[in-house]
């Protein structure tokens, strides 16, 4: 007799969670990286917080794939991609505007 349990719903729940809270904070970033490409305005975005946001992002998604936990490495993964791309324009934008795009 085969040792392994089918998957059950219950068994599944926590992994099921886990997806949906990788897509929900994953998405969050989308609009801040659609809003700076189409605007070009990076004023309002800290070269510092993104760039430890990036690092710690980047340590939990080799964490993810330490463990296997697929839900981890995909969210990581693409939310690593986001906030580079905002890095990437923020460093970009800013070397244009030195003053920092300032609204008065």
């Amino acid at each position: 007799m085969d040792s392994q349990r089918p998957l059950t719903a219950s068994m599944r729940s926590p992994e099921l969670i886990g997806y949906l809270a990788a897509l929900l904070t994953t998405c969050s970033f989308v609009p801040q990286a659609w809003q700076t490409f189409r605007t070009h305005d990076v004023s309002g975005i800290s070269l510092g917080m993104y760039s430890v946001f990036a690092c710690g992002v980047a340590l939990w998604l080799l964490y993810g794939l330490l463990l296997g936990a697929w839900p981890i490495v995909v969210a990581n993964g693409i939310t690593l991609a986001l906030a580079l791309t905002i890095l990437v324009m923020k460093l970009r934008y800013s070397a244009r505007d030195p003053v920092g795009s300032r609204r008065e």
